[in-house]
């Protein structure tokens, strides 16, 4: 379980410079550079996230149950994975009508896919994992929005076209995930 927790202090803790020090991540952006500053964002995330999976594996051995999750709990949360697709999605497509209403559609996403796995999941590292990743996520939010209030941040407006893009998109690729990949990736099939 440390592994996990260290892992997630590193990444979450390098996503967090604009929630706990927007300031000073400006300054150090002026001082050394963009470039250097993405390098060595992108290195603390890479380490971050390799010591994130590398401890759940490890925690996940030490099957401690906080909760049992009720059956009910996997369909709900099967659905809201399908809307988290859409939402992560939603922050690459252009000019889409999620990203036009709600501003930070990658965020939400995050937010809507640990509360599904929490739903659905009541094993100790499970919780620790996407327990972390939903506080962030509330975290990250408020912070961005506060960010666009003070800039008076306008998010152009979204097609029909290019919703419906971004919706199919999602589904597809959350099918793509949920059927094919999640089972042989992350060692556990959702559905059989």
């Amino acid at each position: 379980m440390a592994l996990l927790i260290l892992g997630l202090v590193l990444f979450l803790g390098v996503h967090s410079t604009r929630i706990v020090a927007d300031g000073w991540r400006s300054a150090t952006i002026a001082r050394i550079g963009e470039m250097p500053w993405k390098g060595i964002y992108s290195l603390l995330s890479i380490a971050g996230f390799a010591l994130v999976i590398w401890g759940f594996r490890a925690a996940r051995a030490d099957t401690l149950v906080l909760y049992a999750p009720p059956v009910w709990a996997r369909h709900v949360a099967a659905l809201l994975l399908v809307v988290s697709f859409i939402l992560l999605v939603a922050a690459y497509v252009p000019r889409n009508g999620i990203k036009a209403k709600l501003h930070h559609p990658m965020v939400l996403g995050v937010k809507v896919w640990a509360l599904a796995h929490l739903l659905a999941n009541g094993v100790a590292a499970d919780v620790v994992l996407f327990g972390a990743f939903l506080a962030w996520a509330i975290s990250s939010y408020r912070a961005a929005r506060q960010r666009d209030r003070a800039s008076n941040t306008v998010y152009p407006p979204g097609t029909a076209a290019m919703t419906a893009l971004t919706v199919i998109i999602g589904v597809v690729a959350w099918a793509v995930f949920a059927f094919m990949l999640h089972g042989p990736l992350i060692g556990v099939r959702p559905f059989g």
